[in-house]
């Protein structure tokens, strides 16, 4: 058994993950499922969950097996994988980081009666991110984010049970009726799956991240005690999905109310229905937990994304091993060139996009879906690789699981695209 005191300092990654993964998926796509279909979509989020739990989990098995990051997993199976992974990751960070970005800015302008419009706010956000990443480098975000994960945990879980006992359970779907499976539903599922609970570009991130918090601590962790890390998350993000799904079934499911398609519009229109079924107080505790939550996320995604850059141009020069001071001179040069790309990129499509936030959500977690069983078969793959001790290699169970989820995934995918295209 892990000591309490070394697995302190290997607490941390799974929190990452729980931070970047518990944002749009939770608070928007969440609740837009409760709010539009009651409970009968859990079913789906329970799904979600399992089928990719094993290409998420892979991400920080790998790495503390080895040592390295899954990037050197991916370098192993040939350059191909590299190049496959840049070009997913550069036909989603955009979209991904504004569709986090705009959101948070909406939740800061009405909670905090900021006086700006949304872009004004994402652009503040991003600059305040930045300035953290640039300060307190890994050390201060590993603290703020487990210092935000508690928050917007203990905060949602006492909204959701204080909205439990209003829900009109009577009412509710457990399933989804046959005549609701119709076209839009299919695509609202995707974009719901996409990001549930979040896109599996987090497995490369949690590595990166576990190689990161093992140089500041000075500590390796086992892969027993990573993994009990990463199921903290993992089991915590899960939880919170259902919370934001009870919470749109009890406040908008009966009340008939079209969900805002602005993000200002979208944040008021939250705090308002929580205001109407529970009376002014609950407001704080809300806009807290959910202001708690997008921050998280607007700082770890900006974070990830540039690291998993830095990382990739490395592996494409070779082999993972200890950088000397010029090599570490260039990784932060390419991380910071990726921030201000990433911060303007975003900004950017913010600009063209800005018009209909759940347009914009839903092709940011679309995109994220139909990469999904890419990024799972390359995760599986590096995990039978010699570099891997066969003791920490997946258990049959486990194998089991992770071909059932790139086949679900996959089958899913292509049922998408036979509807966008032929339907």
């Amino acid at each position: 058994m892990p000591t309490e005191h070394h697995f302190s300092r290997a607490l941390g990654p799974g929190l990452f993950f729980a931070a970047a993964a518990v944002g749009v998926s939770h608070l928007v796509q969440s609740t837009r499922a409760g709010a539009d279909y009651g409970l009968a979509l859990g079913l789906f989020i329970l799904l979600a969950l399992l089928f990719k739990y094993p290409a998420f989990r892979f991400g920080p098995n790998y790495t503390a097996a080895t040592g390295t990051s899954l990037l050197e997993g991916y370098r192993r199976q040939g350059r191909w994988a590299l190049v496959l992974y840049g070009v997913l990751t550069l036909g989603t960070m955009f979209t991904v980081q504004a569709a986090v970005t705009v959101v948070t800015a909406g939740l800061a302008n009405v909670t905090l009666g900021l006086p700006f419009d949304a872009i004004t706010t994402s652009a503040l956000l991003l600059g305040v991110c930045a300035a953290v990443l640039a300060v307190g480098q890994f050390h201060w975000l590993d603290r703020i984010v487990k210092l935000l994960v508690v928050v917007f945990t203990v905060s949602t879980v006492i909204a959701t049970l204080l909205i439990v006992p209003t829900i009109p359970w009577s009412e509710m779907h457990w399933m989804l009726p046959a005549e609701a499976v119709d076209q839009k539903t299919i695509l609202f599922l995707a974009a719901l799956v996409g990001w549930m609970p979040s896109a599996i570009d987090i497995a490369v991130w949690n590595s990166l991240w576990t190689l990161e918090k093992a140089r500041d601590t000075g500590y390796r962790p086992s892969v027993r005690e990573s993994m009990l890390d990463f199921h903290i998350g993992y089991i915590g993000t899960g939880v919170l999905a259902f919370c934001f799904m009870l919470l749109g079934a009890g406040v908008m499911y009966t009340s008939e109310t079209e969900i805002a398609t602005s993000a200002g519009a979208f944040a008021t229109q939250v705090l308002d229905l929580y205001r109407q079924a529970l009376g002014d107080w609950v407001a704080p505790i809300i806009g807290a937990s959910a202001l708690a939550v997008m921050f998280s996320t607007t700082l770890t995604v900006l974070d990830a994304f540039p690291r998993a850059i830095a990382t990739l141009v490395e592996r494409f020069r070779g082999e993972e091993r200890p950088a000397d001071e010029r090599e570490r001179h260039e990784r932060t040069l390419i991380y910071w060139g990726a921030v201000a790309v990433l911060a303007l990129g975003a900004v950017i499509v913010l600009h063209f996009l800005l018009s209909s936030l759940s347009a914009m959500v839903d092709i940011a977690t679309t995109l994220s879906f139909l990469t999904a069983p890419v990024l799972a078969i390359l995760n599986h793959r590096a995990m039978f690789q010699s570099s891997v001790p066969l003791a920490d290699r997946p258990r049959p169970w486990l194998v089991v699981m992770s071909l059932a989820g790139i086949v679900a995934l996959s089958g899913f995918a292509l049922y998408y695209l036979y509807l966008v295209v032929l339907g």
